[in-house]
């Protein structure tokens, strides 16, 4: 962190747009932005700094997630990224009610915050979806255009996971979804499901945008196998003596983790040289904690570990042999557009994943990995078994990852693809200004 300075998806490929975007003062909202040197995922940050490099000026107004004493608005430099903080503790163990009014906490602060910072165009990006209230009033306040990013169908996703029950809070929910756009001029969606469910509110398909979570590629290729190898044993030698398997990411409710645990006490039964690792926290780490040592393999054949920062994780994710994405059995999550995924692509690992859509598509038809029936890790770990014990197979799978990573989903390839749709939107706005 710099100094403070004040208080039927069976394929997928990114449509290229036109060269350059003309540079503009971008308002960019998140809640949840991190730095490479923090935890969580960085999609905001590498957007917005090579919206700079490209000549940008970009505010990311954001919430400090940490109970640590500060108080008020706050200022950072990141990247050539203006960050404006404020302090809306947060963090995945709270429950959902606390997380729902620190998302009106911060909505409200961020509201009065982005309306002050002069700008050409609002992107707002979710979840949560209460982002769009600071940002359709920033639009409003500034006569500026709104463009908003959906990251996951909401409230769809804490409907059908049992975080919203409550009618009226649903209904709310519902009508907040229609209000972010019906007043976004465009939508960004990281998937092509998500596109399919903004169209089914009756959003102009015309005005979206498929843009994915994508690959680092320039972080990732900064660490080779060996020397990632090297730096993982060194800091958890217990992770060596034989095929590794990891998870990183969130433990949270719609994650399947346990069912890398389940993948992990089957191995143990047969004997299996097999290693597993996760690396992260959540809502459910107590809980798959304790599944992993009632089932024996905590310690034995499993390793549970705390986050590590964005810039730790070429050295983890290269050392891997198999990389996993994994949701439970819930046919929305097919839509995701999980960091954990492109991070393997970029890592040139193969990835296995155990729910359907268009991920399992690009794994099938690109052969980068391995897609696992829900609910059967005792299928998933077969089909590691022999893909890890076949060396010119593994491979050919990494090298499809990495080409994956090179060719379809480089971070600069679609950070280019957002820039023409917001150049795009900012020059139909000034023609329609100027007309008015």
């Amino acid at each position: 962190m710099s100094c403070v300075l004040d208080g039927a998806e069976t394929s997928f490929a990114i449509p290229s747009g036109p060269g350059g975007s003309r540079p503009c003062r971008i308002l960019y909202l998140h809640q949840y932005f991190a730095t490479p040197e923090t935890h969580g995922g960085t999609r905001s940050y590498e957007m917005a700094r090579r919206l700079v490099e490209r000549g940008h000026e970009v505010h990311m107004v954001t919430a400090w997630p940490e109970d640590d004493g500060r108080r008020g608005w706050f200022r950072t430099r990141e990247a050539g990224i203006e960050v404006h903080w404020i302090p809306v503790p947060y963090s995945n163990h709270l429950s959902y009610p606390a997380r729902i009014r620190a998302f009106f906490h911060f909505a409200q602060k961020a509201a009065v915050k982005a309306a002050g910072i002069p700008a050409d165009l609002v992107f707002a990006t979710s979840t949560p979806l209460t982002i769009a209230l600071p940002a359709v009033y920033a639009a409003r306040r500034q006569r500026i255009p709104m463009v908003f990013e959906v990251r996951d169908l909401w409230p769809t996703m804490p409907i059908v996971v049992g975080a919203l029950r409550n009618p009226g809070a649903i209904a709310a929910a519902r009508w907040l979804e229609r209000f972010a756009y019906r007043n976004a001029e465009r939508v960004v969606a990281l998937s092509p499901g998500m596109r399919d469910g903004i169209v089914e509110t009756g959003y102009d398909p015309a005005k979206i945008s498929v843009i994915p979570n994508s690959c680092d590629n320039g972080l990732f290729s900064s660490v080779s196998r060996a020397e990632a190898r090297k730096w993982l044993l060194q800091r958890y030698p217990e992770l060596g003596g034989g095929p590794l398997v990891g998870y990183t990411g969130t433990m949270g409710r719609i994650n399947a983790v346990e069912y890398l645990v389940e993948m992990a006490a089957i191995a143990r039964e047969r004997g299996s040289a097999l290693r597993f690792a996760v690396f992260g926290e959540g809502a459910e780490e107590a809980a798959v904690t304790s599944l992993a040592r009632e089932r024996g393999v905590l310690g034995r054949n499993l390793w549970i570990y705390g986050p590590l920062p964005k810039k730790d994780m070429p050295s983890v994710i290269r050392s891997l042999d198999l990389a996993t994405s994994l949701f439970k059995n819930i046919p929305e999550m097919r839509h995701n557009s999980a960091n954990k995924f492109f991070d393997a692509l970029a890592a040139g690992r193969p990835v296995l994943i155990n729910y359907g859509g268009w991920q399992a598509g690009v794994l099938r038809e690109s052969g980068a990995g391995l897609v696992a029936p829900p609910d059967q890790p005792r299928v998933a770990l077969e089909l590691a078994e022999k893909l890890l014990a076949e060396p010119d197979r593994l491979a050919l799978a990494s090298q499809a990852a990495g080409k994956l990573a090179r060719e379809q989903f480089d971070r600069d390839l679609l950070a280019g693809r957002l820039a023409d749709v917001l150049n795009e939107v900012h020059a139909t706005w000034k023609i329609r200004r100027a007309r008015a």
